[in-house]
């Protein structure tokens, strides 16, 4: 009888041992050694749906407010947002894109069909001018991606000449027939995109000589130094990076990866709004799989470049859920919920720990595309959860990664993953202020986080937090700011350690001075 009731009494203790969700983290704020690139936060836009017209570009004429044709109100959110790299113009689209048609007068601009996203006619009013006017009024690095599957080795590398070339050269004076006197600064240059898949259909081995070739006469004008990326593998081709590792090598200034948080390629991937907490916790699984597959790539890379001069650079990631109802097919629009913002902070947190290979990342899409930080709908705009995640997160950009450990409850998802419930990253900016993103993954219960700060003296904490009643929740045009940041006050400090009772479902940031 005693036994039976020492084990039931250890039973209950067990179980409020489990119940207690809590975590400690022990943050090292004097170790910080390398710095969190700017990059890291980079946008895309691809000439797909609505993410160009209609999202970023109205034209002069057109009745929504506009700046020289850019959408006045997004001009504006993506300015406060500070986009460091902008990548165009895709995508699958950039390897059909003939540079020379979006060009000159735009009345005399052919036009094209848009094979990949829906058949649409493209008629491209927009083309490097507008982009590239655009990352200027962003004060964004472009980042172009050159058309390897369709184009030639001239075409990309008269395009080059004609963005950054100075001298009185056939492309420069083009460029300066066309409006625009002195060259622009382009240091991003992708040689093709997804070349296993849409842009081309190669073997890594033919692609790696293509690359030599392409690489070769995109040549460096008037002080502008070219960032060549090559096209890399699709989430788990690691043979892909070996092969280009092997036979490209420092020949490429970076190499691409592209990861997306999806359900698969065939068949319908789940509707954005509309699913349960099993199907949540799943999506938190395949989310955090990234570090895994990023680990991977890292490792082949440092075989091969062991002074990681080559850098990582995760050009496409973020959800992909089905199209919303009623949109047109192709245009991969979608809605954005908490879910989605998770995806995003967990992401971001992976990201900072690789810093030293990871050198650029853009989300799919900036507007209107997959995972996007804006929606638009006529002379409406409404700024999404992940927005809004960017938007915290920014204070991280340039800022010294702090290396930290963390202890954290878990939980088993389907398909043999495991979530921990919290997911942290740090930072310390230029003036020495620390910076602390913290993501309650748990669907129901708050956690008790304990944040330990050797050394660290802190006069002043605030902060942001990012939740809403469901998961499901989402800004909609009628209701745009169900889920958006309000001010965070629950946490202590005693000493060097800090006390949070982070809510449910919720992502925080806080800034120690």
């Amino acid at each position: 009888m005693k036994k039976q009731i020492l084990t039931s009494a250890l039973l209950v203790a067990s179980m409020s041992l489990s119940a207690q969700k809590s975590a400690s983290i022990k943050i090292y704020a004097d170790q910080g050694k390398e710095i969190i690139p700017k990059e890291i936060y980079g946008q895309f836009a691809e000439h797909l749906g609505s993410c160009i017209y209609g999202g970023l570009w109205v034209g002069e004429n057109s009745d929504i407010p506009n700046t020289k044709g850019y959408r006045t109100d997004v001009l504006n959110a993506l300015k406060d947002l500070q986009v460091p790299v902008l990548r165009w113009p895709g995508g699958c689209f950039a390897d059909e894109y003939h540079w020379m048609d979006g060009i000159g007068p735009k009345e005399n601009r052919p036009k094209m069909v848009n094979n990949n996203w829906g058949g649409t006619i493209e008629d491209n009013s927009f083309g490097t001018h507008e982009f590239l006017n655009l990352c200027e009024m962003l004060n964004c690095e472009p980042y172009i991606s050159g058309n390897v599957g369709s184009g030639s080795v001239e075409e990309l590398a008269k395009w080059v000449e004609y963005m950054t070339s100075d001298g009185d050269s056939p492309m420069a004076n083009l460029r300066r027939k066309n409006g625009r006197d002195k060259a622009w600064k382009v240091k991003f240059l992708g040689v093709g995109n997804e070349s296993w898949g849409c842009g081309g259909s190669m073997r890594p081995e033919y692609y790696a000589d293509l690359y030599r070739r392409y690489s070769t006469y995109c040549r460096n004008y008037d002080g502008n130094s070219l960032y060549k990326i090559a096209s890399g593998a699709s989430d788990y081709d690691y043979n892909w990076t070996e092969v280009l590792m092997k036979n490209v090598g420092h020949r490429m200034n970076g190499l691409s990866l592209h990861y997306y948080t999806v359900t698969g390629w065939s068949g319908s991937k789940g509707a954005a709004t509309k699913f349960n907490k099993d199907d949540y916790y799943w999506t938190m699984g395949k989310c955090l799989e990234i570090e895994d597959v990023v680990k991977k790539h890292i490792a082949i890379m440092d075989q091969y470049d062991p002074k990681k001069h080559i850098g990582l650079l995760v050009d496409e990631w973020g959800t992909w859920w089905d199209e919303e109802p009623g949109t047109t097919r192709g245009h991969l629009y979608q809605q954005n919920t908490l879910r989605d913002a998770f995806v995003a902070s967990l992401t971001l947190d992976i990201f900072h720990k690789y810093t030293d290979r990871i050198k650029m990342a853009n989300i799919a899409q900036i507007v209107n595309v997959l995972q996007s930080m804006i929606l638009t709908k006529g002379k409406e705009m409404i700024l999404t959860p992940t927005y809004h995640v960017f938007n915290m997160y920014k204070v991280h950009q340039g800022a010294t990664y702090l290396p930290l450990n963390l202890i954290s409850d878990k939980i088993n998802v389907r398909d043999n993953r495991t979530v921990p419930f919290i997911s942290a990253t740090a930072s310390k900016d230029k003036n020495g202020i620390i910076h602390i993103s913290l993501s309650n993954v748990d669907a129901d219960e708050y956690q008790e986080v304990s944040i330990e700060l050797p050394g660290v003296k802190v006069n002043n904490i605030s902060g942001q937090i990012l939740t809403s009643n469901n998961l499901t929740d989402y800004n909609s045009f009628e209701n745009p700011n169900v889920i958006k940041p309000q001010d965070f006050k629950d946490v202590k400090m005693t000493k060097s350690l800090l006390k949070i009772k982070l809510p449910a479902k919720s992502i925080v940031t806080l800034t120690l001075k």
